[in-house]
């Protein structure tokens, strides 16, 4: 028997998969409904770096990542540097990358996808010695986002509104932070800030284009700085997103860097990483890896280096 092209990890417990009930019975039958040769792996009582380095050790070339975000930069990380390529299937609630690289988010289009994929390079970011592949955030949001936690996987009425109330309060009573900002090319300085996040490249600005970026291989960081956030910077600012000039708003300055370093009073912090909320050491020594990622995205789409 020939060796699979792909080797899929799915989290069946990821927030479209859970909802659906996405099986590795109906993946599998989906790329072989599609002429692909693929291994499932569904083992989820396994720790995910063991399912990983299983997948690296295997004969086929693309990696596939069943799942959310967490899923998709756990195995990128893994697989920068070396000779296989990542491939998305996106079953998280925001697929962020999926969505940058124009893939299909129902899972059949996705799968078929594949089959007349194409592969690029696109830039990582890089904070502390670890892989991102959106941005890293520190200030109020981390915080934000915890709060989302508490209703993960719930999608009744009551538990959007008790999410907005936390959120309203959350902005309310949060206050800026001092930190000090040293880009590779410019001079150190001090400021005093609502929230701050670095991103590999550069959200793009657009009439309803909400962080979304198109260009993925142009080699630099971008710092955004947010100085002030009250509930009316947060209406005025979704509404400046929503007309495609948010980038101009008076509470927001940004900057595009090579690397740069981000440092606290405090040496533990939280940040929101890619997604997901967890503390780091300080000082953040954030680096964009140029084309360090090789992915499988759909034909006859618009590339990250062919964007315009």
């Amino acid at each position: 028997m020939a060796d699979p092209s792909f080797y899929v990890i799915l989290n069946a417990n990821a927030g479209t998969a859970n909802a659906a009930g996405v099986t590795a019975e109906a993946v599998a039958e989906l790329f072989e409904a599609n002429g692909l040769r693929a291994v499932v792996d569904a083992r989820s009582e396994q720790p995910l770096a063991d399912r990983i380095a299983d997948a690296i050790a295997s004969p086929a070339p693309t990696v596939v990542a069943a799942g959310g975000d967490g899923t998709i930069t756990a195995l990128a990380a893994a697989l920068v540097g070396g000779d296989k390529s990542l491939a998305i299937l996106p079953l998280g609630t925001v697929n962020a990358l999926a969505k940058d690289l124009s893939v299909p988010l129902d899972l059949a289009g996705a799968v078929a996808a594949l089959a007349t994929g194409e592969m690029h390079r696109i830039d990582v970011g890089e904070v502390n010695g670890r892989i991102f592949l959106h941005k890293v955030v520190i200030g109020m949001i981390p915080g934000v986002a915890a709060g989302r936690e508490h209703i993960r996987g719930r999608y009744d009425i009551a538990a959007k509104i008790g999410f907005l109330r936390y959120f309203f309060r959350r902005i309310a009573r949060s206050k800026r932070i001092a930190v000090v900002i040293e880009p590779s090319s410019g001079e150190r300085r001090v400021e005093r800030v609502q929230a701050l996040a670095v991103a590999s490249n550069a959200y793009d600005e657009g009439v309803g284009q909400f962080f979304s970026r198109q260009k993925l291989d142009q080699g630099t960081l971008t710092l955004y700085v947010l100085r002030h956030f009250t509930a009316r910077d947060f209406i005025r600012l979704t509404v400046e997103m929503l007309l495609g000039r948010w980038r101009d708003d008076e509470a927001l300055s940004v900057e595009s860097v090579n690397a740069v370093t981000i440092d606290t009073r405090k040496d533990l912090i939280k940040v929101m990483f890619d997604g997901e909320v967890e503390t780091m050491h300080t000082p953040l020594v954030f680096a964009i890896r140029p084309k360090a990622l090789s992915v499988i995205v759909p034909a006859n789409t618009a590339t990250p280096a062919e964007a315009a």
